[in-house]
């Protein structure tokens, strides 16, 4: 299967492990696209991000709604080999949201030269998070059952403000990424929230080096919960201030990425 990688190479690389962008529900490489892999490229490192099966512009393999962590996992391992045969080094892993979760799940099985959770689902997995949207989207959940999609839960450019983005964002900005978000699999969230909650304490025995970075006004995922997966993991947490969902994609995205660089020169 040959999925959809971007990758940004710099001028005057560093001697350091490749990058590789894993995006969240909905999204794509596409998201790191917009200021990550250029800026983190700037900065000396191979900057790489996938599409997940299904998502971008990599191919369908199934019915969405049948694709599971390890399907996802198994596409992270099909790059990460890529990279590692390229540069003769495993990759640090950059996760956000979903693509964290996916991070945690594939340092079950396998390593990295490092790890980073931006707003990530987390160590305890997506039931809190579905706890929360039930009651306040109750038409939604009915939705999601009935087609076995998690789309009708961001159909709403409205509701995708409001879960992704700062209130100031301006509206024609969130509509680009709206347009470009699509299908998910309503399977991850059984996964995430029952079936395949992380194990953290395998996860942490791997004694990978790990940055928790979580957003101060998420409304997806808590700083609470930010704060929990940190320390489960017994790693350093940064909360970005002023700061919604998509990190990347919002107005601090600089603040967000300086911080994962200085974490990355600590960690060379």
């Amino acid at each position: 299967m040959i999925l959809e990688l971007i990758s940004h190479r710099p001028m005057n690389a560093k001697t350091a492990p490749p990058l590789l962008f894993v995006h969240g529900a909905w999204h794509g490489a596409w998201c790191w696209d917009e200021y990550f892999l250029p800026y983190f490229a700037q900065r000396g490192h191979h900057a790489h991000a996938l599409s997940l099966r299904g998502h971008g512009d990599s191919p369908k393999t199934k019915r969405m709604f049948l694709n599971g962590i390890w399907d996802y996992v198994a596409d992270v391992k099909h790059i990460v080999d890529q990279l590692e045969a390229e540069y003769g080094a495993p990759p640090v892993l950059i996760g956000h949201s979903m693509g964290g979760y996916v991070v945690q799940k594939y340092l079950e099985k396998y390593s990295a030269s490092g790890a980073v959770l931006v707003a990530s689902i987390p160590s305890v997995g997506t039931l809190p998070f579905t706890l929360r949207f039930i009651p306040r989207y109750p038409h939604v959940a009915i939705q999601l059952l009935l087609r076995l999609s998690a789309y009708p839960m961001v159909s709403s450019l409205e509701r995708s403000h409001r879960l992704f983005f700062s209130d100031d964002m301006p509206r024609e900005q969130v509509k680009k990424y709206h347009d470009r978000i699509g299908n998910e699999s309503v399977r991850i969230l059984f996964d995430g929230g029952v079936f395949q909650i992380p194990r953290s304490k395998l996860i942490r025995s791997k004694n990978v080096p790990m940055l928790v970075i979580a957003a101060e006004n998420d409304r997806v995922f808590l700083v609470r919960e930010g704060k929990s997966t940190a320390k489960a993991y017994d790693a350093p947490l940064v909360i970005i201030k002023h700061t919604a969902h998509d990190m990347m994609l919002e107005k601090t995205w600089q603040e967000t990425a300086d911080h994962i660089v200085a974490w990355l020169e600590k960690l060379s």
